[in-house]
């Protein structure tokens, strides 16, 4: 499976592209604040053509070069209890995010929302671009938190990373490596993200790639015994 992925200008999302082969049809994951140019030229390099954007969730840092990206002709996928956050997202941010924002690209900076929207469910798989991305529903850093699963690694991994993986998991804000996502936000809930983590994470299996929302990729097997807020689950025996 060819898998790309960079960081977003601000806040370190991770973007990623993933398609059969060079010269295929593509899904494009999380596109977040000022990843428009780098897409664009790495989707030209090799030849792919986007047929549909997924989203984690709904926060801007996740969302935000949604439209641009979806055109008009292609929909973004959200699930159905974050639907609501791509009417405006600029309506939730915070005073320290809406003043980055409005330093970065202006006080004018306004918010149009995809022209296709889809919303998605737990237990209804997507086939996108050859691939199939199954969904799990993982709140606690938003109510409409997923997973996407694919049974399938990136092309042109380490191949002492290769021989242990046998499929990938897009966990955006639930799982990262070494941490989770926050709650504190509108919208967020520890007891959600606690129910989350040990009934969605903690039974996936060791074989999962984990190609979080920020930061480095890593493995379900590493942040089994690595990871604290796991092994604090772990150790009150959920």
């Amino acid at each position: 499976m060819l898998t790309v992925s960079f960081p977003a200008a601000a806040m370190g999302t991770n973007c990623y592209v993933f398609a059969r082969e060079r010269g295929s049809e593509c899904v494009v994951v999380d596109p977040g604040i000022g990843v428009t140019d780098q897409l664009f030229e790495l989707l030209g390099d090799l030849d792919l053509k986007p047929t549909a954007v997924l989203l984690t969730h709904g926060h801007l840092d996740h969302t935000f070069s949604v439209t641009p990206v979806c055109g008009g002709q292609i929909a973004a996928h959200i699930h159905a209890d974050d639907r609501y956050r791509l009417v405006n997202p600029y309506d939730q941010l915070g005073p320290q995010l809406r003043g980055m924002l409005e330093q970065s690209f202006g006080k004018s900076a306004t918010w149009r929302e995809p022209e296709k929207v889809v919303s998605i469910h737990e237990g209804e798989p997507l086939e996108l671009a050859g691939l199939t991305f199954g969904v799990t529903h993982a709140p606690g850093h938003t109510e409409g938190s997923v997973m996407f699963t694919v049974d399938e690694v990136p092309d042109g991994l380490d191949d002492a990373v290769a021989a242990t993986v046998n499929q990938s998991v897009i966990t955006g804000d639930v799982l990262f490596a070494g941490s989770i996502g926050r709650t504190d936000l509108e919208g967020g809930s520890d007891a959600a993200m606690q129910q989350s983590l040990r009934t969605k994470v903690l039974p996936l299996p060791d074989s999962s790639l984990i190609l979080p929302g920020h930061g480095p990729a890593s493995t379900m097997a590493r942040e089994r015994v690595s990871n604290p807020y796991l092994q604090a689950l772990q150790g009150s025996g959920a």
